[in-house]
C-alpha cells in the first residue's frame, strides 16, 4: 500500500472512530459500587478496606455527602512515608479535599482529558450523588487502535528506573516510594531487576494485615517482571497492561530495563 493510501486510510478509520468516540460514555465504563468511609473514622479502617477489597481509593463522606476522597497514595506519601500510625490517625487528616469529577453523560475522551488535566481519579455525580468512580485503569480499557495509539510507549515512558535490593525492608522501600511519590519500585536480587513492589502490594500484603513493615521487600514482590517490549504501541501495552491487571509495565530491550510505563501515561497519550 502507498504511502499516500495508508495515511488516507489512517485519516479516514481515525475521523470514524472519532464519531464513534462521542457515544462512549463515562457510564459505560465507570466502577460500581463505590465504597465509602466517613471523615471521622480511623485511617485503620480505610487501610482494611482497600487491602481487603484490592481498591486504590474510598470515598470520603460527611453526613452522607461527599467530602473528599483517600487514595493509596496519601497512605503512602502522607503515612508510612512519615512513620505515622494509622491507627493514630483519622481519615479526615490525610484525605484530598478537593473532588475531581465528572458526569455520567462525559465521553471517555473528555474523562481522560479532564484525569489529566487535574492529577487525579475521578468521582462520577449524578445529580450531587456519586454514582461512580473512574481510573487510570478503567480509562485503559476502552483505548482504542487508532494512529494516536499506534505511538510507540518510548516517548510516554518514565525513563529514570528506581530500584532497590530484595534485602531492603518494607518500610524502607515504602519510604522511597513517598519520598520519590511513585507508585512502585524493581526488586534486584544480586543482579538485573526480577520483581516489582508497588503501592498495591504495600496495601494488600503488608498494611491490611497489620503485619511489621521491616520484613523483606523481595520476599513480597510481585514475580515474575511482566515487561513489555521498546518499540511497543501504547493500544499493545493497554491491552496487556488490561489482560494482566497490572497498572504499570517495565519496558526492556536487549533484557535491559530501560524504562516504566503506567497507566496515566497511557491516558495522558490518549488524551492529546
Amino acid at each position: 500500500m502507498s504511502k499516500i493510501l495508508r495515511d488516507e486510510f489512517s485519516s479516514i478509520f481515525e475521523t470514524v472512530f472519532r464519531e464513534y468516540e462521542k457515544y462512549l460514555y463515562v457510564s459505560d465504563i465507570m466502577s460500581t459500587p463505590v465504597l465509602t468511609i466517613d471523615l471521622e473514622a480511623p485511617l485503620e479502617d480505610a487501610v482494611r478496606i482497600l487491602g481487603e477489597r484490592h481498591i486504590g481509593s474510598l470515598v470520603v463522606t460527611e453526613k452522607d455527602n461527599p467530602a473528599g476522597i483517600v487514595t493509596e497514595r496519601d497512605l503512602l506519601s502522607k503515612v508510612i512515608a512519615q512513620d505515622r500510625d494509622p491507627a493514630k490517625i483519622k481519615v479526615r487528616e490525610v484525605m484530598s479535599a478537593q473532588l475531581i469529577t465528572v458526569k455520567p453523560t462525559n465521553t471517555i475522551k473528555e474523562a481522560a482529558q479532564r484525569m489529566i488535566k487535574e492529577k487525579g481519579r475521578l468521582v462520577v455525580l449524578k445529580e450531587g450523588k456519586v454514582c461512580g468512580i473512574i481510573t487510570a485503569s478503567d480509562l485503559i480499557l476502552s483505548i482504542p487502535k487508532i494512529p494516536q495509539t499506534m505511538d510507540m510507549v518510548d516517548d510516554a515512558m518514565t525513563k529514570k528506573i528506581v530500584a532497590v535490593e530484595g534485602e531492603t525492608s518494607v518500610r524502607e522501600a515504602a519510604k522511597l516510594m513517598g519520598r520519590l511519590r511513585i507508585g512502585s519500585v524493581l526488586i534486584r536480587d544480586g543482579g538485573g531487576p526480577n520483581g516489582i513492589f508497588t503501592e498495591r502490594d504495600l496495601m494488600t500484603k503488608i498494611l491490611s494485615r497489620k503485619l511489621p513493615l521491616e520484613v523483606r521487600v523481595g520476599e513480597l514482590a510481585s514475580r515474575p517482571l511482566i515487561t513489555i517490549p521498546l518499540g511497543s504501541s501504547i493500544h499493545r501495552t493497554a491491552v496487556t497492561m488490561a489482560a494482566r491487571h497490572v497498572r504499570r509495565l517495565p519496558v526492556a530491550t536487549n533484557n535491559e530495563i530501560v524504562g516504566i510505563i503506567t497507566a496515566r501515561d497511557l491516558v495522558e497519550a490518549y488524551s492529546k
